[in-house]
Parts: C-alpha cells; structure tokens; sequence
C-alpha cells in the first residue's frame, strides 16, 4: 500500500469552476492532505482560535458536504489508476486517524 501515487480530485461546489485535484506520492499522504484541507477551513471559519480540534465526525461532516470527492489510486500490477469513491476516502481517512492515534 505505501507509495501508491494517489490523485485526490475535488469539487468543493456545484459550481464546476470548483473543480480541482491535488496529487501525492501515497495514500497516506492523500489523507493528510485532505485533513490539512479541513483544517484550513476550520482556521479560515475561525481566525481567533489558536488550537483546532475536531473529530471524525466533522472531518466526515466536511467530506460529505463537498459537491464531489474521488481518489485515483495507481496500482503497480496493472499500471493504472483505480478509482475510489468518498465512501473508501471516509474508510481509509479513518484506518489513518486511527493508526496515527495509537502512536
């Protein structure tokens, strides 16, 4: 599973000007990305507040609150991008918070 490249692609709003991706070099990397995306929003909603926190549930709360969000995974055994659905973005989100929690 690691340095598997994964493009995150994104629509934040029903308008498509909104449409944008963000690439990188692992899943876990895909994850941390999306988590610094939600927590730019928390700072941006909330300027004053110096330490963010949030749980699982917000961090699902933003996910499905975009227009779209996919995952294109490369696969080495068949030299291509299998895509994956917000429902795999929200399982694999929370195996990552999960592991990053028992450290």
């Amino acid at each position: 599973m690691a340095n598997r490249h994964t493009i995150i692609l994104m629509q934040t709003s029903h308008n498509r000007a909104t449409r944008t991706f963000m690439d990188y070099d692992s899943i876990t990397q895909a994850m941390d990305g999306i988590c610094a995306l939600y927590e730019r929003k928390i700072k941006d909603i909330n300027p004053t507040v110096r330490n963010i926190t949030y749980d699982i549930a917000d961090l699902y709360n933003f996910i499905d609150g975009l227009a779209d969000l996919s995952a294109l995974v490369f696969d080495h055994s068949i030299h291509a991008y299998i895509p994956n659905d917000r429902q795999w973005i929200k399982q694999r989100m929370f195996q990552h918070l999960k592991k990053l929690a028992s450290r």
